[in-house]
């Protein structure tokens, strides 16, 4: 049973050494991750599970969507941010400085820097990672909007596609890129970790895509999103970690409340 990102079963005898992220390795060593191994003896891996490729503009055309008579876009991924900019500028098409951008998480919104003039009159984000609190922050503003929601071919959260359906949005969902699963094998193979956190839908096929038996045993499983975490439970794994929550509002604090929990370290 998960409880504010740590387990509530029995926790007796736990060691835990070995800790895989299903990401690319942080590019600073200051990352609040490497902290976290610091502070519990553990040691991290970072592997991402995914690999995504671009959908060019030539095939992107078949959709016959036309992005710039949406005045809204939302995203719920760095990735989405790369791939809807790099179709836009594939195409040669200017974004109207007036389109607003409605964000999962602070961080998302603000890597649109990169891309962006960042103005906070229109670039919006949830208070705490959920969809929930992003549709509340969408709900202020729906009004005469029309929203383009980029996404992977084979992935879409239909938690978003159902919200904007039911308030009765006029939306699209253009397919930027798709996600295919990396080959791990090899690291899958030659080690054990004790715990494996996952951020996509896609990062647990991957894994089964990899290792077809694989068999959870000890191994606690940790997952970033509702999706995520629905997809693993619908692969018959035993969800230990879980965040966003109130109390863990990323993936290291969840991995701390757990690790606090049961190595019993305050």
């Amino acid at each position: 049973m998960v409880k504010n990102g740590a387990t509530t079963g029995s926790t007796s005898g736990v060691s835990i050494k070995k800790i895989l992220i299903t990401q690319p390795r942080p590019e600073t060593d200051k990352s609040p991750y490497f902290e976290l191994g610091r502070k519990y003896g553990v040691e991290l891996a970072f592997q991402p599970f995914i690999k995504l490729e671009g959908i060019p503009a030539k095939e992107f055309r078949k959709q016959k969507i036309d992005i710039a008579a949406y005045t809204a876009v939302i995203f719920t991924s760095r990735n989405a941010i790369d791939h809807f900019f790099r179709t836009c500028e594939e195409m040669k098409l200017a974004i109207s400085q007036d389109t607003k951008y409605f964000c999962i998480t602070e961080a998302v919104a603000l890597y649109l820097q990169k891309f962006i003039l960042y103005r906070k009159r229109k670039v919006f984000y949830g208070a705490d990672g959920t969809n929930k609190s992003m549709f509340d922050v969408i709900n202020k503003h729906k009004e005469n909007e029309k929203f383009l929601y980029p996404c992977s071919e084979n992935q879409q959260d239909n938690e978003i596609v159902g919200w904007l359906k039911t308030n009765k949005c006029e939306y699209v969902t253009p397919f930027m890129y798709r996600t295919i699963s990396a080959d791990v094998k090899d690291l899958l193979s030659k080690n054990h970790f004790d715990i494996i956190c996952f951020f996509t839908p896609s990062g647990v096929k991957s894994l089964f895509d990899n290792m077809p038996g694989f068999d959870q045993k000890s191994t606690r499983i940790g997952a970033f999103g509702g999706n995520t975490g629905k997809a693993v439970e619908d692969a018959g794994l035993t969800l230990d970690i879980k965040a966003p929550l109130p109390s863990s509002p990323s993936m290291v604090a969840a991995l701390d409340a757990y690790l606090s929990s049961v190595l019993k370290k305050k």
